[in-house]
């Protein structure tokens, strides 16, 4: 008997979630993250899942790990000194940057300009060229080269960057000066933009590689300590890191390329929505996750989620593949505060995070937030994660009264319903932007909702987009421990080829294709996994000859058969996604920019639970009646517990079902109904009854 382990770090709880492969039976632990050393807390949740499934740690076959450690670092500043080495002519590169200011037309006033990951006086010219063919223009001058290099070691750096012109086309220059910094920084670990990101565009090329190796000390420390300290506690399964795209990568791939993780933890929430919705019988959905500190959000077409080319972390945007997923900071612990200059409610950005935490958790904090709100408002039982947090509700009313009392509302209760209000519309807005915005009716999906708090505020989601049903997965407080624990390895090689598609036939193209597929493939094949397990998929970057942006389209490889469909077929795909995007199209060349091949590996084979057959009625499982604020009135709603809910069980709103690690708020005018697979599904009644 083997288990899977998912590990999910945020930034309040880490999620554990322990899965016997062969039954599929799961079992959870959730703790208080531990910012300072997350290691801490992975291993202290590995420890009870572990004495909850009543198995050592030693049966652990792989660890799957969805991390935050690169995220906080460019979040908090507190990435590495890093030293920045380019072609003579190029030195204010991270300067000039793209002359981009959020806001209006003046926004550049009040905008504070973030300082570049690598400070000007560590960034250093070297005198070398390499064409846009990838000729050599001028030969790279190594003693130039040792001499900047000198300068920078007295500088004090502890990364260091390579991103040279056109490397994209030839790395012969920027290997070489890996080779003599190997010699000059000895100890030193070296980012070359080649690898990490050779594709056309030199800030964007030269950013991606400068944040990479800003997180790569601290990645790799962390990495380092993880393996070492699972490996003291019995754990003889590899480890495996989720990547921003939703793959996974071997310690030691993700430790060398860290810029690939920056959105990890996300990535992980959506790869389990699509496994749990697929159970469900459910192929395009919105995702909804709600953790402590922010809400993130993604659509997903088919069972694939839609993936972007960029990854935004504050105010630095890369170019690194990952899941188009947006974030809004509205958490359960988003602060509300009233602004003495409007005097109107505001929640959030900020958050009290896990310490103080919200005043519920009586651990100091003050300060009303979104979870002191549902508290409040008799949403939340008296305890969180399986009795680890004891909620005060006396604390949380004394913080919302505050609220109250600035507003001049008539109740504490109507200023607890104006903060979840404004949370909601804030979350509904992040549903637009990777919906409306992009060409998609919200209409046409369903909405899996998870995170800690997401079930709270789901059914209200649901009635803003009109997007039903809505699916509560089980164990939504850890879903994203469970995309970690249920994807697959994955790898990408790419290429930037600039051709019109004059320029191009099928049979040249698909040549490349084949190459990049060949790459990626061994890349996993040295990871351990096996040829005929992998399976390749291929995109192409294409836009209208004369564009200055590119749209990422989806290459039908089947297509490029021999009979000259496969251009064909790649020109339509894009005049589809233009059409929809911007409700035109050109008549123009089409010009191809960059192609990638991405391997995946085999999807493991866990087993997927499914729940002893109900009669319809979930009578078995009430286990109390609240009294809650709904819509301006307080009402009786019923208390479930989820662990005895049986299969097509229909639990009628109002009614709150609890569970460790989350709590689900069906409202009035809706029912849940228990799929077979354990997920809860939730409609408004006249729609129940249609179905």
């Amino acid at each position: 008997m083997t288990y899977r382990l998912g590990v999910d770090v945020g930034g309040t709880f880490t999620d554990i979630l322990l899965i016997d492969e062969a039954t599929g039976d799961t079992y959870r632990a959730k703790t208080s993250s531990t910012p300072e050393d997350q290691s801490v807390g992975v291993l202290r949740g590995i420890e009870r899942a572990c004495a909850a499934a009543g198995v050592p740690m030693s049966e652990i076959a792989e660890v799957f790990h969805g991390t935050t450690v690169a995220t906080n670092a460019i979040l908090e500043g507190k990435g590495a000194r890093v030293g920045l080495v380019t072609t003579e002519g190029f030195r204010q590169v991270l300067q000039i940057a793209r002359s981009f200011v959020p806001g209006g037309l003046a926004g550049w006033i009040i905008w504070p300009k973030p300082e570049p990951l690598a400070a000007l006086e560590d960034t250093v010219e070297v005198r070398g060229r390499i064409g846009a063919d990838g000729a050599v223009v001028t030969a790279l001058d190594e003693a130039d080269v040792r001499a900047k290099l000198r300068r920078l070691r007295t500088q004090g750096i502890e990364a260091l960057s390579v991103s040279l012109i056109n490397s994209y086309a030839n790395p012969e220059h920027e290997r070489r000066v890996a080779e003599l910094a190997g010699e000059e920084l000895p100890g030193v670990p070296v980012s070359l933009s080649s690898s990490v990101l050779p594709e056309l565009r030199e800030y964007e090329r030269t950013i991606t590689t400068v944040a990479n190796a800003a997180v790569q000390p601290q990645v790799a420390r962390y990495v380092a300590n993880l393996e070492a300290q699972l490996r003291e506690s019995g754990v003889a399964g590899r480890l495996c890191i989720l990547r921003s795209d939703g793959g996974l990568v071997s310690a030691a791939v993700a430790a060398d390329n860290p810029v690939n993780l920056l959105l990890s933890g996300p990535a992980g929430g959506v790869t389990g929505a699509t496994w749990v919705a697929e159970q469900a019988g459910y192929r395009d959905f919105l995702t909804f996750d709600m953790g402590g500190t922010s809400t993130d959000v993604a659509l997903v077409q088919g069972l694939s989620p839609r993936v972007g080319r960029e990854t935004t972390v504050g105010d630095l945007k890369v170019r690194a593949t990952s899941v188009d997923v947006r974030t809004v900071g509205a958490g359960g612990g988003s602060i509300a505060h009233v602004p003495p200059l409007t005097q109107a409610l505001r929640v959030g950005p900020q958050s009290a995070g896990a310490a103080p935490g919200p005043a519920a958790y009586a651990a100091g904090g003050d300060q009303p937030t979104v979870t002191d709100a549902n508290v409040v408002l008799g949403y939340l039982p008296t305890d969180l994660a399986g009795g680890e947090i004891t909620l005060d509700r006396a604390a949380a009313r004394a913080a919302v009264k505050s609220i109250a009392d600035a507003t001049g509302l008539e109740s504490v209760e109507a200023a607890a319903a104006g903060i979840v209000d404004i949370v909601n519309e804030n979350m509904f807005g992040a549903l637009r932007l990777v919906s409306v915005q992009q060409g998609f009716d919200p209409r046409d999906y369903a909405l899996v909702a998870f995170g800690g708090a997401g079930p709270l505020h789901a059914n209200a989601l649901g009635r803003l987009t009109g997007a039903w049903p809505v699916i509560i997965p089980p164990s939504p407080g850890v879903l994203c421990a469970y995309g970690d624990a249920t994807t697959n390895l994955r790898d990408e090689s790419v290429r930037t080829l600039v051709r019109r598609f004059g320029e191009l036939t099928d049979s040249s193209l698909r040549a490349v294709l084949d190459e990049l597929a060949g790459k990626a493939c061994a890349t996993l094949a040295e990871q351990g996994v096996p040829t005929e397990e992998q399976r390749v998929v291929y995109s192409a970057d294409l836009r209208y000859h004369g564009q200055g942006f590119e749209i990422p389209v989806a290459v039908d490889i089947d297509a490029f058969d021999g009979t000259g469909g496969g251009l064909a077929a790649l020109r339509s795909a894009f005049d589809a996604d233009h059409q929809r995007l911007f409700s035109f199209v050109l008549d123009a060349e089409h010009e191809l920019v960059t192609v990638r091949a991405t391997a995946h590996g085999p999807r493991p084979q866990v087993a997927a639970p499914e729940l002893e057959p109900g009669d319809g009625d979930p009578s078995a499982a009430l286990r109390a009646h609240h009294r809650i604020w709904v819509d301006g009135a307080e009402v009786d709603a019923g208390g479930y517990d989820r662990a005895l809910l049986r299969a097509g069980d229909v639990v009628p709103g109002p009614a709150i079902i609890t569970e460790m690690d989350s709590t689900t708020l069906v409202l009035p005018g809706h029912t849940a109904t228990v799929h077979p697979s354990g997920s809860l599904l939730i409609r408004p009644v006249d729609t129940t009854t249609e179905s």
